[in-house]
């Protein structure tokens, strides 16, 4: 039987000049979630042709494995840190079912 992940997939635009800074808190995250249940890919990567947009793609076993992430304190307090970076509210991700591909298991 096969079972569908959580997928998502989004930017955030920082402001001029702070994507580096916003990249750095970003892959704090991403080692701090490495070891949250459901957590199967978090990575972080620039835009070439728009050096301000940060985007991440995150696989989880459920959205509710994502959800719950959100609520860890040190994962709130990076949050907390990287929001003033931004140049604007984020918008939202792109929410997908991710059926399978190279890296992804059961």
């Amino acid at each position: 039987m096969h079972m569908n992940k959580y997928g998502l997939h989004g930017c955030l635009n920082a402001q001029p000049g702070k994507a580096h800074e916003l990249v750095q808190i970003l892959i704090k995250a991403s080692k701090l979630v490495s070891t949250v249940k459901g957590c199967r890919l978090y990575t972080i990567g620039t835009d070439k042709t728009k050096p301000d947009t940060v985007w991440i793609t995150e696989i989880w076993d459920t959205k509710e494995d994502h959800d719950k992430s959100l609520q860890i304190p040190d994962v709130r307090q990076l949050i907390g840190t990287a929001m003033p970076l931004l140049d604007g509210p984020p918008a939202k991700g792109q929410e997908l079912s991710v059926l399978g591909g190279f890296g992804i298991s059961e």
